[in-house]
């Protein structure tokens, strides 16, 4: 069972040349490359409303989407802290909420680490057909998982957004990667899903018919990095920020890997000034599968020392 690991604390090794794992690939049979998708995943405007928390400490907390299920906020641990009490802090309100844990990366979130536990994602319906028929997801490939978050500090005993430090990644909203996952295995059989991942919510009851839905399930150790799991949770820092400095969250700063010609199925930059803004309702941007684009995801969760928020 994997703990809660920070890439900070790991000891990684060195990443391989692309020669030297074209030969470790030729040897032992595994493919070689490695496609990638961004997956925006936790609370937006619509389900929860208000951005996740970035932990004074530098810690990311993903809320997971409101969702009817039988796992809560206070299911979910930050420490001693419930996701529950620092939700009602940012919230301005008491509350607590069902909700969806998809991706579930860590089992130290867990209240109760659900028996079996192993980190999964699970996909659906029209996003699980851009996964399965246009990108052709298969094991060794990467998910890096984003979304919405904010400063916090803690002030009077409660957390509050950090609002006018005078630093524009505290100050403001932004779009950040938070967690990955390689894949290990898809299962895509309900009846193996119920009995392997009972606790998955992608494994409920409900779904026990539905011909168009799959769990991802992580490998044991990322291929590029063997010291570390194949999935996890990561801290802030700067260069996993999508964010385009100055601009609103969804207006990202411009880079190769997924400029409009960069994906797969290339769409439009609706950008009004400098930037990358792709509008719409979308779940995952697959990047077309490059050395430059691997490389950048594995920069993404292999880390020098981090910077965390002060």
């Amino acid at each position: 069972m994997l703990s809660c690991i920070s890439v900070r604390k790991a000891s990684v090794e060195r990443t391989p040349s692309f020669l030297n794992r074209f030969v470790t690939c030729w040897i032992t049979g595994e493919r070689c490359g490695m496609k990638v998708v961004l997956s925006r995943k936790g609370f937006d405007s619509v389900n929860g409303g208000i951005p996740s928390p970035i932990m004074p400490d530098g810690e990311m907390l993903s809320f997971p989407i409101p969702s009817w299920s039988e796992k809560m906020l206070s299911d979910l641990r930050f420490g001693r802290e419930s996701y529950a009490d620092i939700y009602s802090d940012l919230a301005g309100y008491r509350c607590d909420l069902s909700c969806h844990v998809d991706p579930d990366l860590a089992s130290c979130r867990h209240r109760k680490t659900p028996k079996g536990w192993a980190p999964a994602f699970g996909q659906a319906n029209s996003a699980l057909g851009y996964l399965n028929d246009t990108v052709g997801v298969e094991p060794g490939d990467l998910f890096l998982f984003f979304g919405w978050f904010h400063a916090v500090e803690r002030i009077g005993g409660r957390y509050q957004y950090v609002r006018d430090s005078g630093d524009f990644f505290r100050d403001c909203d932004l779009h950040v990667i938070w967690g990955y996952l390689q894949v290990g295995e898809i299962i895509r059989d309900y009846a193996e899903k119920a009995a392997r991942f009972p606790w998955h919510p992608h494994a409920d009851p409900s779904r026990r018919d539905s011909e168009n839905d799959a769990i991802f399930v992580a490998r044991k150790h990322l291929s590029f990095a063997p010291s570390l799991p194949g999935a996890g949770l990561l801290p802030f820092d700067r260069k996993r920020v999508l964010t385009l400095e100055g601009e609103k969250r969804a207006t990202w700063k411009p880079n190769p890997v997924y400029m409009p010609n960069a994906i797969v199925n290339q769409r439009k930059n609706s950008a009004k000034g400098a930037g990358v803004y792709y509008s719409g309702i979308w779940q995952e941007l697959a990047l077309k599968e490059t050395k430059r684009a691997e490389q950048w995801a594995m920069d993404m969760i292999l880390n020098k020392p981090t910077r965390r928020m002060r």
